[in-house]
């Protein structure tokens, strides 16, 4: 089941505030019946839903794009502060597609978007490798070095995150690896694996040390590496990202199987 707002905007070129105000304006029936709820729920194998009289058919193909995001780019489709997105970076044919995650606004790097909703809902609960290289102010200390291997749980780890967020606990994950590139008294460079996702985790992550962040790229998400994309743009994932992609999915799908058997 899936909203009917975000079922439009999934499977058509509708933007989501666009499917609302089709959804709000009339235009919009569920099997022959005229739905105003943006909030309604679409059965997507049995429901046939029309915009305007035009059938918005499920898209069983899918495309996913690899975008190397610069900083300064929020991860939405709108800003009510007039800031630049990512929608603003990308060729208008992509603006319906969907990010895997999120990356912050000083954050750069790997950033997945597809056409489909079922492969940004596997990928963004999945616990994939996510490799940063992060730079920060200072030394790599053993505590940190302690956190890293071991986890991390912290009752308070609203140092690092936005001023706006509502999270204010983290458990952290011990991480997948990391190595230290440079360790010294002004600056540090370390290559992360994760297997996470989490808000402003890294940032929360080193604040918690006394450390700031100060850059912090993504390079790669599973299969999928950066490689020399220039920033700003886009590719399509080569046949073998896309074959370790199916795979991935078939997994996910036969674990789905066995737990509704249960």
């Amino acid at each position: 089941m899936m909203r009917l707002n975000k079922y439009i905007a999934h499977h058509s070129s509708y933007s989501r505030r666009e499917a609302d105000k089709a959804i709000l304006d009339g235009y919009v029936r569920i099997n022959g019946e005229i739905q105003d709820n943006p909030a309604t729920q679409v059965d997507e194998k049995d429901d046939i839903v029309y915009v305007s009289g035009k059938q918005i058919t499920p898209r069983d193909k899918y495309t996913v794009i690899v975008y190397n995001k610069p900083k300064g780019e929020l991860v939405t489709k709108t800003d009510p502060r007039g800031r630049r997105t990512i929608y603003d970076g990308l060729e208008s044919k992509y603006k319906h597609f969907i990010p895997v995650g999120r990356l912050d606004y000083a954050t750069e790097g790997v950033l997945l978007l597809t056409d489909a909703s079922k492969i940004a809902t596997a990928l963004m609960d999945s616990n994939l490798e996510r490799i940063y290289k992060v730079k920060i102010k200072g030394e790599v200390t053993p505590e940190m070095e302690a956190a890293m291997m071991n986890g991390l749980e912290l009752m308070d780890a609203t140092a690092g995150g936005h001023s706006h967020s509502k999270v204010t606990s983290m458990t952290f994950s011990p991480f997948l690896g990391y190595k230290i590139q440079k360790n010294e008294h002004n600056y540090s460079i370390l290559k992360i694996a994760i297997s996470e996702g989490k808000n402003r985790e890294i940032r929360r992550f080193f604040a918690h040390f006394g450390t700031e962040v100060a850059d912090l790229k993504r390079i790669s998400f599973a299969e999928v590496e950066l490689n020399n994309l220039p920033t700003g743009k886009t590719r399509f994932l080569s046949r073998s990202e896309y074959s370790a992609l199916f795979t991935f999915m078939k997994a996910e799908e036969k674990l789905a199987r066995e737990k509704g058997k249960k």
